[in-house]
């Protein structure tokens, strides 16, 4: 079995190499080829995976290249994780929209926007690349704003399913708060890429979120950065991502006030760089929890393994919504549960989703097709139509001072643009 990583080189790679190593028996990997242009990176990371492997007493090895042909040539899956413009793009996407008096995120507003315009071209001419050299293979997106990109590969007819791990992390946490196995946990998870509700809990079947919000109300609350009232009022637990819409202004305040996340994960990387060019260090380092992305590899593993062994199993991944949610487009891509088969994932039914929650998903999937519109064909009109309709950013004069700075700042990565 050869499994493909697009964005080898990402100092997050040894976590997903972790996973490869430690769930050798659900997916029984003999190759993992790293793929990506920057050398020196991509050597560093493949020795410190070669050396992960041969610790854990892995048999499977280890591959680098810089040619997306040859690395997918003959993949079963081919996991994208990319960052196009890598932090110093990021510092932008996170910065430049509090000029504006907007949230600064990577993933969603207008610092989402931003990084979809430079990432969606680029996938699309990677995923052309899997379709001619690996055609039956998987492509698995962990790239963000994982909606969207997940839509673009979709609408463009390639075997595609979107993943993140917000579920996986909200399963974890809450099977620990029960004292449970995580397989007994189940979450009624519903919306869009960061952009998700978990409206029920379920322990062997029994919903046991009120309870949990009873005990345990407090820590939830402060993992997601809200108010314990909030979560008790509306009896669900909004995503992380949430944060950025239901307390806007005083996160603007906060990003204001101290360094960028990018800053802080630039400084990180390069620690970590350090770390994996030390031939002692065989193992993953503390330091990579703090990178983001916790229990992404069980996730991946988990998703492959039910894509090529058939499962049957639910996982909660990013797919067509095909009706799922009435209100949105049947081509949107929404983040639900899914049974995962050899066929794909197909979305489970969802109890019907009230209007506090369907309104701001129905607002923010109407800006992803807006924004897929602007990364496949450009225009500063599209980009401009797609800012107006984020509710993060909504106003008229706001859009229009956005636009110009966003192009001004991507210019170089943006071909179709005109410099303001």
């Amino acid at each position: 079995m050869k499994l493909a990583v697009v964005g080898g080189g990402s100092t997050y790679t040894p976590e997903l190499i972790d996973g490869f190593a430690r769930l050798r028996d659900e997916l029984p990997v003999t190759e993992i080829a790293l793929v990506d242009p920057n050398g020196s990176r991509l050597e560093l990371i493949s020795g410190m995976a070669r050396r992960m492997l041969a610790h854990a007493g892995h048999p499977g090895r280890v591959t680098a290249t810089s040619s997306v042909e040859e690395g997918v040539a003959g993949a079963q899956a081919v996991l994208v994780q990319l960052r196009v413009g890598g932090q110093a793009a990021r510092e932008v996407d996170e910065t430049l929209p509090l000029r504006c008096g907007c949230v600064g995120q990577e993933t969603t507003g207008a610092g989402g926007l931003a990084k979809a315009l430079r990432t969606v071209p680029v996938v699309l001419e990677i995923a052309d690349v899997v379709r001619r050299n690996a055609p039956d293979a998987w492509i698995v997106d962990f790239t963000n704003p994982v909606g969207i990109v997940t839509r673009a590969l979709l609408d463009a007819g390639h075997r595609a399913i979107g993943l993140c791990n917000v579920a996986i992390g909200f399963q974890r946490r809450f099977a620990e708060l029960l004292g449970v196995p995580p397989s007994r946990v189940s979450l009624g998870h519903v919306g869009l890429n960061h952009l998700t509700w978990e409206r029920s809990v379920h322990l062997d079947g029994q919903d046991v979120l009120p309870s949990l919000l009873a005990s345990h109300g407090e820590g939830i609350a402060e993992a997601v950065g809200l108010r314990p009232e909030l979560l008790r009022r509306l009896g669900a637990v909004p995503s992380y991502y949430l944060r950025y819409f239901y307390a806007h202004d005083a996160v603007v305040g906060e990003q204001r006030s101290k360094p960028s996340r990018a800053a802080e994960v630039a400084a990180m990387e390069t620690r970590l760089l350090e770390l994996y060019a030390d031939p002692s260090v065989v193992t993953k380092p503390e330091l990579l929890a703090g990178r983001g992305g916790a229990y992404y590899s069980e996730a991946a593993v988990a998703l492959i393994a039910s894509l090529l062994g058939d499962r049957g199993d639910v996982q909660v991944v990013n797919v067509r919504n095909d009706g799922t949610l009435p209100f949105l487009d049947p081509d949107a891509v929404v983040e639900v549960p899914a049974a995962v088969t050899a066929a794909g994932a197909r979305p489970l039914p969802v109890a019907p989703v009230e209007p506090l929650y369907a309104g701001l998903i129905g607002h923010v999937s109407a800006y992803e097709t807006l924004a897929l519109e602007a990364a496949r064909h450009g225009g500063a009109d599209r980009v401009r139509d797609a800012l107006l309709a984020h509710p993060l950013v909504g106003q008229d004069a706001v859009a229009e001072e956005l636009t110009g700075l966003l192009l001004e700042a991507n210019h170089s990565f943006l071909p179709w643009t005109v410099r303001p």
